[in-house]
């Protein structure tokens, strides 16, 4: 059976709702799915004092864990146009997984969200993407199968690069059907592709 980790970095729950979501779709597939973040890197006093959702079930990843899957999919939130320093300094502390070519021929993605429409959600993408190309993973995004992303009707995530939602500037916007679908179809999609490559 294909195993697929959903990694994740989350503040607030949207990226947290996301990943839950991406799991469900590669699931779907036939996968078997762990859902992990990564570890938070602020003071627990300032952490509380900015609201951020402390009581995820998801448990903590560790680096030395990540070989042991056929495909990751990584999201979190936008930080002026990249990705959060929470999952920059994990990834960050996988020089050894990169030495020896550990993760080289997986199957990688990626999945975001931003405050705004335009508030840096595909170089956001294009951020986690770059790094799981520099591990040798094969990148699969959120092609216009998921004809979702396509609406004008209302606000939407996704690009043809992952999934993503739009959180509102007050963090108060929670992620649509569209979204979620965006993400099912992305985790499923990348479950399948992991199975064609190492079933």
């Amino acid at each position: 059976m294909t195993k697929v980790l959903v990694l994740y970095y989350s503040s607030y729950g949207h990226i947290e709702t996301m990943a839950q979501a991406v799991a469900e779709g590669a699931r779907s597939a036939g996968a078997q799915v762990n859902i992990k973040r990564v570890p938070e890197t602020v003071p627990l006093e300032i952490a509380k004092a900015s609201h951020f959702k402390l009581d995820q079930a998801a448990p903590v990843a560790t680096i030395d864990e990540l070989a042991n899957y056929d495909a990751i999919v990584v999201g979190t939130g936008t930080r002026f146009g990249r990705m959060s320093s929470q999952m920059a300094s994990f990834l960050d502390q996988a020089g050894g997984l990169w030495m020896r070519g550990a993760l080289n021929g997986k199957v990688g993605g990626a999945f975001s969200a931003s405050a705004t429409q335009h508030g840096g959600q595909e170089t956001t993408l294009f951020s986690i993407i770059t790094n799981l190309l520099h591990f040798g993973m094969t990148i699969v995004g959120l092609p216009y199968s998921h004809q979702g992303q396509m609406s004008v009707d209302e606000i939407v995530g996704g690009a043809p690069y992952g999934a993503t939602t739009v959180a509102g500037g007050d963090g108060s916007r929670r992620p649509t059907a569209i979204d979620l679908a965006g993400a099912r179809h992305q985790g499923e999609l990348v479950a399948k592709t992991a199975a064609k490559l190492f079933g």
